[in-house]
């Protein structure tokens, strides 16, 4: 059976896992950061995820030291940007800590080696792997190896991308998601694919199957539970015009609490897939359905025909499907218009 331990059993049959993606949304402060773990906790989440990056260590010296003009950016070259949306060691035991006292699960996407270290001292539960890193062999198998559940995204990949990485984790590690993933941002609705979920579900019949989300909104993170997903990953934030890429494309506490709860509605709308009469439903039915009438005065001792017949609400009498039982039968009474035909009444005329 499907199924992996994200500090609780995450199964086909069960609950959706809905992740906030924080990000950088948090813009390098601790007290924000805090803010967004409690306001996804008040919105339902399963967990929360941040990203760890040894930026000296990630880019090229050019890139790092490129400059970055733009109205997110919050240093003048891309490695002081990205120094200043980073956490330090003191400041990711506060976060943990932090989310360990309300109750969410919290955890990280390394980018490179020594991050995967850092988390690792830290005692991260489980791992995500980015989609940039879908073709990173080394990264893949190093995390692959601490033994911890995985979560890996495709988003920018290939089949046969997808198909390399997972063969880099089994054979160490038997406990992965694979997320379905757009690496646009935003993603538009024509380039995201939900139908690929069907195609890793096939494909990897040991393994959760979920969806990581870049567009905007909720309805297609339903619609993805609905084709199989049962992870789903969402950017969240507390503000959407807030300073930052990622933003934009987030949800705030309100439309998060929305998707936790419409992903519960759904698991629930679902059902067992056989079809039975609910107790909820007789009073309206009966009231809207259908039963055998007289469509005018019948005297007693005449033989029905159809013409005598009428079908109108409500349905407490003899089902229109049984009219063949009726016509042709002598009338035991006279009956007045409107007034339900019963089998007390009349008599099947044998043959």
């Amino acid at each position: 059976m499907r199924s992996i331990n994200l500090k609780k059993k995450v199964t086909q049959d069960g609950d959706c896992y809905v992740i906030a993606e924080i990000g950088h949304n948090h813009q390098g402060s601790v007290d924000l950061c805090k803010k967004m773990f409690l306001e996804a906790k008040k919105s339902s989440a399963d967990a929360v995820k941040i990203q760890k990056r040894d930026n000296k260590n990630l880019y090229t010296d050019i890139f790092y030291n490129s400059e970055y003009q733009s109205e997110n950016s919050y240093g003048k070259t891309y490695g002081l940007h990205r120094e200043a949306l980073e956490f330090n060691k003191d400041q990711y035991i506060e976060l943990k800590e932090y989310a360990n006292s309300i109750g969410l699960v919290f955890f990280a996407t390394p980018f490179d080696i020594a991050s995967v270290d850092f988390l690792e001292d830290l005692e991260m539960p489980f791992y995500k792997i980015a989609s940039a890193d879908i073709t990173n062999t080394p990264l893949i198998e190093y995390i692959a190896k601490k033994n911890k559940p995985i979560i890996l995204s495709t988003g920018g990949s290939t089949l046969e991308d997808i198909d390399r990485a997972v063969n880099c984790i089994l054979p160490f590690n038997k406990e992965l998601a694979i997320l379905q993933c757009s690496s646009c941002y935003p993603a538009r609705p024509e380039n995201i694919n939900l139908n690929f979920i069907k195609v890793l579900l096939e494909r990897y019949p040991n393994n959760i199957i979920g969806y990581s989300s870049h567009d905007n909104g909720i309805v297609i993170s339903i619609g993805a539970y609905l084709l199989g997903a049962r992870i789903i990953e969402k950017h969240f934030t507390i503000d959407r015009t807030l300073k930052g890429t990622d933003h934009a494309m987030s949800l705030e506490p309100g439309g998060f609490l929305k998707l936790v709860n419409g992903l519960k509605k759904v698991k629930l709308a679902l059902g067992d897939g056989k079809k039975i009469k609910y107790p909820e439903e007789e009073k309206p039915i009966l009231k809207m359905q259908k039963k055998i009438v007289a469509s005018k005065k019948i005297s007693k001792g005449k033989i029905i025909k159809i013409e005598d017949l009428a079908f109108k609400s409500p349905g407490d009498g003899i089902a229109p499907y049984k009219i063949n039982e009726v016509i042709g039968s002598i009338s035991q009474k006279d009956f007045e218009k409107d007034e339900a035909i019963e089998y007390e009444y009349i008599k099947k005329i044998l043959k």
